[in-house]
């Protein structure tokens, strides 16, 4: 005779049957109802296109755009990084060529964050004005090579305001060394900058992926330019409601960081009104890409 599930095998069924009812009334109703616009667009602010030398890279890229087809995601914004960091010059002008290749790739479903090594200098700081004013960058992308607050970073910092396109810094709180990330930057770290830099258009990587989430909200709570993202795979209680009653539901932007189900569940599932959704979902986002300069 089968054991009777226990409360917290339920709990896990019944959220993953929710969520794959919720993914599946979606699919339908995108086949259904073209007129979808008219409640706005959704813009997943932080995703990832693959580097080239992984041997699935189509194949893992087109998966992106298919799974975006059965959440009702219509937009990526995505960076390619490279595998080993830090990187060079040479490697991340690599990944920035290949992010554009992809957003002519999925013509009006791909916007590319030129992501660039600040430590680098001169380079990087040129590489972000060719992408977004050559090749219509939407923003640029920084991983943990450095500090956020490190010196080194301005440049590439005072390139982005001068162009209006947003800083998306991956970020964390853990209490304990992470292995291969001694620079990652944090939410205290994105404040302090945000305090030098007010005019700056900054996002915060990772509610629900950076480690200590709660403590991630509180230090933001007094940098109202920074925006924060909703990715990441951590399946807490109250994430969204939390972040949006400190902060304010047009500081948060929904992001995934390729946790899909997790990133589009945590929004619909949030205990909120339906504009605000909309607002994470894809309003603040596309308001953020809306501002920027023309160049």
């Amino acid at each position: 005779m089968t054991e009777p599930p226990t409360r917290r095998e339920f709990l896990q069924r019944s959220s993953a049957i929710a969520v794959l009812g919720g993914l599946a009334t979606t699919a339908a109703a995108r086949a259904e109802q073209p007129a979808k616009a008219d409640k706005g667009r959704v813009i997943d602010c932080h995703a990832h296109l693959h580097h080239h030398s992984r041997p699935s890279w189509r194949d893992d890229d087109r998966a992106l755009i298919e799974a975006g087809d059965r959440t009702g995601i219509d937009e990526f914004c995505c960076s390619i990084l490279t595998p080993r960091r830090p990187a060079t010059a040479e490697g991340f002008r690599e990944c920035n060529r290949w992010a554009l290749e992809g957003v002519k790739r999925f013509p009006g479903r791909i916007h590319a964050y030129c992501y660039v090594n600040p430590a680098v200098g001169a380079e990087a700081v040129d590489e972000v004005r060719r992408c977004v004013q050559e090749h219509g960058f939407i923003g640029v992308k920084l991983y943990n090579e450095s500090f956020c607050t490190d010196p080194v970073v301005f440049p590439v910092i005072e390139a982005a305001i001068e162009l209006g396109v947003p800083i998306l810094q991956h970020a964390g709180h853990a209490h304990y060394p992470l292995e291969g990330q001694p620079r990652i930057s944090d939410g205290g770290r994105i404040a302090e900058l945000a305090k030098r830099y007010p005019e700056a258009k900054l996002i915060c990587a990772h509610l629900c992926g950076g480690g200590d989430w709660e403590w991630t909200v509180k230090a933001l709570r007094d940098a109202p330019t920074v925006y924060l993202d909703t990715s990441g795979s951590v399946p807490d209680d109250a994430t969204v409601e939390t972040a949006a009653k400190v902060l304010g539901v047009d500081r948060l932007l929904f992001g995934c960081d390729q946790s899909i189900c997790h990133g589009v569940g945590r929004i619909r599932g949030a205990d909120l009104p339906d504009a605000a959704k909309e607002r994470i979902f894809g309003g603040n986002m596309a308001k953020l890409l809306a501002d920027r300069k023309s160049c």
